[in-house]
């Protein structure tokens, strides 16, 4: 079993700055996408940033230029640099981990999801 604890979460004014970070544990291989995912309420989920194991990354248009997704992988460990928030970023933060327990065995896991609240 896989688990990813996130952490960084919290109140921030328009304008202002966080740092979300991701930590898997368990029974891991090798990880090969870790991404964050957002929910406002009311709202779908929607990817907010994906990172191969590469160093490859994806943005959603609405952070791009903003946000920034890295990954320790010696740390097993994935990182959003949040910039410029906006009140529209409001929502729960999560994670999400591509994860290879074995060389033929992979699955999907998520974290339990962090709330960020931008005010304006």
């Amino acid at each position: 079993q896989v688990q990813l604890v996130e952490s960084g979460g919290g109140l921030v004014q328009a304008g202002g700055s966080l740092r979300l970070s991701c930590a898997a544990s368990g029974r891991i291989f090798s990880i090969n996408v870790m991404g964050w995912y957002r929910q406002a309420p009311g709202k779908q989920r929607e990817l907010v940033a994906t990172i191969t194991s590469s160093g490859s990354t994806n943005y959603a248009d609405s952070v791009k230029g903003r946000f920034t997704i890295s990954r320790d992988n010696a740390k097993n460990t994935v990182y959003l640099q949040m910039n410029s928030l906006k009140p529209e970023d409001t929502a729960v933060y999560s994670c999400n981990a591509n994860v290879w327990a074995t060389v033929t065995m992979v699955n999907d896991y998520w974290g339990q999801g962090t709330q960020v609240t931008v005010s304006s």
